[in-house]
């Protein structure tokens, strides 16, 4: 299927690694000019490589709400417009919440909340100006259902939910559409602990009715999907990919 995503601008973040590289790369594959975006340059330059000459990159920390503030604006600087966001990068520090330091909350709604916020919104104003655009939060099944010893990340994703309805609402009008993934257990970093314990990943995956962990690459054809013009009367929607695992009794 043509996903009608050739020379469309989209800018990835946390395209290190993870979900957010296997994203980026399947967005160059399908003729989109990509800007990948995060902390560590030597690794998304990594990716770029591999990428066909259709990756582009940013070094840019999120928490640094001027830094974030200036991405949507360098892109189409670059560019000329920006078509789609993948609002991708995200902390998940775990912890007992009793114990917990209020930083370790702020610096996870800086990450996970503010950074995708301020994209979304200066992305926005681009998108309602050129015509249209599409923006996919990638938020997580805690957004969805609280988990223990997350209750900062499960917080933050749940805001990023309703963040991603809000502005369907408010948007749709304008064509542009807004969406949001929730993602259960993917074979990246953020499951390394689990996935490099036999018992914990045994016991992960025993709570998962298709009893495994997914690959990123299962997540990406729903990713390139919502990017595409193809999913212009999508919007508001939370797509939960996770095995099962949140609508088991």
């Amino acid at each position: 299927m043509d996903l009608e995503l050739k020379d469309a601008v989209v800018l990835v973040t946390g395209a290190s690694r993870g979900l957010g590289a296997a994203i980026a790369l399947r967005l160059a594959s399908e003729g989109a000019r990509v800007v990948a975006a995060a902390r560590s340059k030597g690794a998304l330059d990594e990716v770029a490589g591999r990428g066909g000459g259709r990756i582009s990159v940013i070094e840019a920390d999120l928490r640094d709400e001027r830094a974030v503030a200036g991405l949507a604006d360098g892109v189409v600087d670059r560019h000329g417009r920006i078509d789609g966001l993948v609002n991708n990068a995200g902390i998940a520090p775990a912890g007992r919440f009793a114990d917990q330091d209020p930083a370790v909350w702020k610096e996870t709604m800086a990450v996970n909340v503010i950074a995708p916020m301020l994209l979304a919104q200066a992305a926005g104003r681009h998108m309602i100006a050129q015509g249209g655009g599409r923006i996919v939060n990638v938020a997580s099944t805690t957004g969805v259902r609280g988990k223990p010893h997350l209750a900062g990340y499960s917080a933050s994703k749940g805001a990023v939910v309703r963040l991603t309805e809000a502005l369907a609402a408010e948007w749709a009008a304008k064509n542009v559409q807004v969406n949001c993934l929730a993602p259960g257990a993917f074979r990246t970093d953020a499951q390394r602990a689990v996935l490099d314990s036999p018992d914990l990943l045994e016991r992960r995956v025993a709570r998962i009715p298709a009893r495994r962990i997914a690959e990123p690459d299962e997540l990406v054809p729903l990713a390139c999907l919502l990017v595409s013009p193809l999913s212009s009367f999508t919007t508001g929607a939370i797509f939960v990919v996770d095995g099962g695992e949140s609508g088991k009794l």
